[in-house]
């Protein structure tokens, strides 16, 4: 499958099957997120690989209850080492960084054939606690990872000249 097609068919996957993802193809994964760009290349994330049945499940509570992420084998954490950086255009740097290399993540591992859902509604205090995570840093989304269970079906989107202008905001 090429890139185009990995992005035109990837999904937002809230089922998945009770089967393990092979190592080899985390490892692809996450080897997918090293490769990210980041400001000044300073990769300043870490990424939590939880497969414990009972801390996905706690996960699953402290993401409002979002029972679907606890299905997945894998919950992938992004967390930013830098939760205070900001860039010069006054954009919150971490949360480009960690987002670039989750969506990298994303985009792999529906080449493998696994489906992952951005996960954002969730209590940072609680699975800070339940990952252990030091007060410093901030989890920046939680990605569960695994076989989809589910099929998706057509994709609502906007048509470009909705999102695009050219050469002012607006402009034609």
């Amino acid at each position: 499958m090429d890139i185009k097609e990995v992005i035109q068919k990837r999904y937002s996957c809230r089922s998945y099957k009770d089967t393990p993802v092979p190592e080899e193809k985390l490892n692809g994964i996450l080897e997918a997120a090293r490769l990210a760009p980041s400001a000044s290349n300073r990769q300043p994330y870490k990424f939590i690989i939880v497969k414990a049945k009972e801390k996905r499940e706690k996960l699953a509570e402290a993401a409002a209850g979002q029972s679907f992420i606890a299905q997945a084998p894998i919950i992938i954490a992004g967390v930013s080492l830098e939760p205070e950086r900001t860039m010069s255009c006054e954009v919150p740097a971490y949360a480009v960084d960690v987002a670039i290399a989750m969506e990298h993540m994303a985009l792999q591992a529906f080449a493998e054939g696994l489906g992952t859902c951005w996960i954002g509604a969730f209590s940072q205090e609680e699975a800070k606690k339940i990952l252990e995570i030091p007060e410093e840093y901030k989890i920046v989304a939680l990605m569960p990872l695994g076989y989809p269970a589910d099929s998706p079906g057509p994709k609502d989107r906007k048509n470009l000249d909705e999102l695009v202008s050219y050469e002012k905001y607006g402009g034609y």
